[in-house]
């Protein structure tokens, strides 16, 4: 207690003093005996009472000992029991538990991972991923001010991640290996790239890379089967010298529908793992032909960029006419593109029946926009402006990801504000960096009747800029068919729109979405969505309830069996459903190993200056930990302080000494 506490004690007993004096004694000629006890009370409840304002503390130092952390960390993974290492692992982990000399020194913990880690001491051995540089990373970060090191009990196999040899850990890594460590000749399907979507009557491309582990001269045969029919084989040729082959070829998408494909490598003799020697696809042919007609009064290189973007899908089709000269019939085209339109335009709009899309800009005759009564007008002055682009979020019309719209370059119109009825907004105008409610791309609905407007030219710089961005013109592109689709689509809109992937491997976690909205075409923060799935094989069904997640309801589904299954998507309370299709393929990538990769395992040991061990060897992994003196305890002096009184009971003192006075002084008449 320092002497600064003293002396304000020492004060507060004076004070406590004195202000009793003054009650009881001064110009007082005659003292009673009573007087005396009062004053007592008086002087001692006034002390305590400031006592307890300044709460004395006195400092205690306390010792700490802190063992150095050990973290156990168990690929939990199916791969462990691929392998047959189950019981292997549980002797491993009873072993660590019963070393009296491992756990006197460290503190441990124990954390199982497969995709995630987690800390557990009960394993199943079921995790669909492995990743080994998420569980040491974690617990890198977990432990980083503390000393310690880390165990690894796995075959080194990762299936998700980024390179577990090159992650960045203070801790020493004690890999201990389990898995067959000899080399098998073996052949697998590595990677198969296809489109998920083709169009009907077109081919589509199939590659895919093939691997050969081996020191042999072998020859196979890879090939594509569709409903147990073979539609495409090759012979294929391995050596020591030549262990990957890739193997293109188009097949005929002549079906609309979702059609499955397998592939295969032929087994070699005496081949250990024949499991990654398949693979599984789908695509959906889809029948979405379309004509489109640009109308223009001018040349810009808007009509280049919108002629590439377009003809990027095969199945559409674009012609470029100057409004003057175009004589065809407009029925013949699921989608007009009106390019700055101006009073020649006025026959194409009075004829009108397909959907269209107006593009404005500095040329446009806004005048005869507004006569036309499009439930879009502007009041407009001859000056033109550069307006900059927001993404709206929550734009619900068709599904389009932001591409980056923010950063592409401004686009120019005549100035003056926009008044627009009845319309949803994708893309807002940004002046001097302050987003507005006023559209840049909106679309609109008139009962059957689709149409959209883009205000602005520049168009063109957006797809180069993209370019820049992605190295690719897909994005752009992507986003143009999609605005191109919708528009031109003479179907009903639906309210429920749910999206499902054709095909999911075995025990991958299956992401359904759907968006919901109300008769009025607004999203529904409020509906209850529920996902039927049936196994066609089995009949037997599960319901899942989705869950609202921003503006679209989500559900994950994980545990399915191979195999095909129907769902019914509904809605309570309405009569809104959609159905489909998706299959589960019995394909676990865990089962993808012909053995443990020992030289990963190796290379990460070395990089945190840890050593691997064969899982024979734990009584050395034990003794070297142990007589490591890098991994020491601390001893921590933890000074914290105290206070010497109980606030409470001191209280309750307080008042029974103000209580006695005021009984006393009410006895004696002082009262």
């Amino acid at each position: 207690m320092s002497t600064q506490i003293v002396l304000y004690i020492i004060l507060a007993l004076l004070v406590g003093v004195v202000v009793a004096y003054f009650q009881y004694f001064f110009k007082v000629k005659k003292t009673a005996k009573h007087t005396i006890v009062l004053f007592t009370l008086r002087a001692s409840s006034v002390f305590f009472l400031l006592l307890l304002l300044i709460n004395p503390q006195i400092k205690i130092q306390k010792t700490k000992n802190s063992k150095p952390k050990l973290s156990i960390l168990v690929d939990n993974s199916l791969s462990t029991s691929f392998f047959k290492e189950e019981k292997k692992v549980v002797e491993l982990i009873n072993g660590f538990k019963s070393s009296n000399k491992l756990n006197n020194k460290f503190d441990i913990d124990y954390f199982s991972f497969g995709k995630d880690i987690q800390a557990t001491d009960s394993l199943t051995f079921n995790d669909a991923h492995t990743n080994i540089y998420n569980a040491v990373k974690s617990i890198n970060n977990l432990t980083k001010d503390e000393i310690g090191a880390m165990i690894v009990i796995s075959d080194g196999n990762q299936t998700i991640g980024e390179d577990y040899e090159f992650v960045n850990s203070k801790q020493a890594v004690y890999p201990v290996l389990i898995g067959d460590t000899v080399k098998y000749q073996d052949v697998k399907i590595a990677q198969l790239n296809v489109n998920k979507y083709s169009y009907i009557n077109n081919k589509f491309p199939v590659e895919a890379i093939l691997y050969y582990d081996g020191e042999k001269a072998i020859n196979t045969e890879f090939a594509i089967f569709k409903a147990g029919k073979k539609v495409f084989s090759r012979p294929i040729s391995f050596s020591k010298d030549n262990k990957s082959v890739t193997v293109s070829t188009n097949l005929v998408s002549d079906k609309e529908g979702i059609h499955y494909y397998s592939t295969t490598i032929g087994k070699l003799e005496n081949e250990k793992n024949i499991k990654n020697n398949s693979k599984s696809f789908s695509v959906e042919v889809i029948d979405e032909q379309a004509k489109i007609l640009l109308l223009t009064s001018l040349l810009h290189p808007d009509l280049g960029a919108f002629k590439k973007a377009i003809e990027s899908n095969q199945q559409r089709s674009i012609t470029i006419t100057d409004i003057n000269e175009f004589k065809g019939n407009l029925d013949d085209y699921q989608l007009v593109i009106a390019y700055q339109p101006t009073i020649y335009f006025k026959p194409f709009f009075n004829k009108r029946k397909s959907n269209f899309l107006v593009v404005t800009g500095s040329k446009t005759d806004w005048s005869f926009i507004n006569s036309l009564d499009l439930g879009i007008e502007k009041s407009y002055i001859n000056q033109s402006e550069d307006y900059s682009i927001s993404y709206n979020t929550n734009y619900l019309t068709f599904i389009q990801k932001d591409i980056g719209f923010t950063n592409f370059p401004p686009l120019r119109d005549k100035f003056g504000a926009i008044n627009a009825k009845n319309h949803q907004s994708l893309l807002f105008q940004k002046l001097q960096g302050i987003t507005t409610e006023e559209p840049l791309l909106a679309t609109f609905e008139k009962g059957e009747e689709k149409f959209g407007f883009l205000l602005g030219e520049g168009i063109w710089k957006w797809r180069a800029a993209s370019y820049l961005n992605e190295t690719s013109f897909h994005e752009f592109d992507a986003f143009v068919n999609n605005l191109v689709q919708f528009l031109s689509s003479t179907k009903k809109r639906n309210r429920l729109e749910v999206k499902v992937d054709n095909l999911y491997l075995a025990n991958q976690t299956i992401d359904i979405s759907a968006l919901y909205l109300d008769s009025n075409y607004k999203f529904d923060p409020r509906a209850s969505i529920q996902i039927g799935i049936s196994n066609e094989t089995t009949k037997e069904q599960k319901v899942y309830p989705f869950s609202l997640v921003t503006t679209s309801y989500k559900v994950q589904i994980e545990g399915l069996v191979p195999g095909d299954y129907s769902y019914v998507v509904s809605v309570e309370g309405e009569s809104v459903k959609k159905s489909g299709k998706f299959k589960v393929a019995d394909f676990q990538i865990e089962e993808q190993f012909t053995n443990a990769n020992k030289e990963k395992l190796t290379a990460l040991a070395n990089a945190t200056n840890g050593k691997l061990f064969n899982s024979q060897e734990q009584d050395d992994l034990i003794d070297n930990l142990v007589q490591n003196k890098n991994y020491y305890t601390l001893q921590k002096s933890i000074e914290k302080k105290q206070g010497i009184i109980q606030w409470q009971w001191l209280l309750f003192l307080i008042i029974g000494l103000l209580t006695l006075e005021w009984f006393l002084r009410k006895y004696y008449g002082k009262l």
